[in-house]
């Protein structure tokens, strides 16, 4: 069965920002932004998570942004954990299938 992943602090690196289900990491001038198996409704944070809910939401938004990208620019720069940063890519079987690197937003 497929490890349930609801907190990210197996990585050892600093949380830039937490989400109900994302949470995100500054790596350099982009992000990498994680999906968890967490559970949210109502603003809350249930305590237990749903195995692979986290890929699955990975995977949606991947596929998204790839049907989309001929239409309007996105942020995505790839989900391939073979191209995160070293300290990222030791915990690439947790990564993998739920984490993105991503440009960050231009200030407004």
């Amino acid at each position: 069965m497929e490890k349930t992943v609801t907190d990210t602090r197996f990585l050892g690196m600093p949380l830039y920002r937490q989400g109900k289900v994302r949470d995100i990491y500054e790596i350099g001038e982009n992000l990498l932004v994680i999906s968890t198996d967490r559970i949210s409704a109502f603003d809350v944070v249930m305590g237990q998570g749903i195995p692979g809910k986290g890929v699955i939401l990975n995977s949606l938004a991947a596929f998204w942004f790839a049907r989309t990208q001929d239409i309007i620019d996105n942020h995505l720069i790839t989900t391939d954990v073979g191209e995160l940063p070293a300290e990222f890519r030791k915990h690439s079987a947790l990564l993998e299938g739920r984490s993105m690197l991503v440009r960050r937003a231009e200030p407004l």
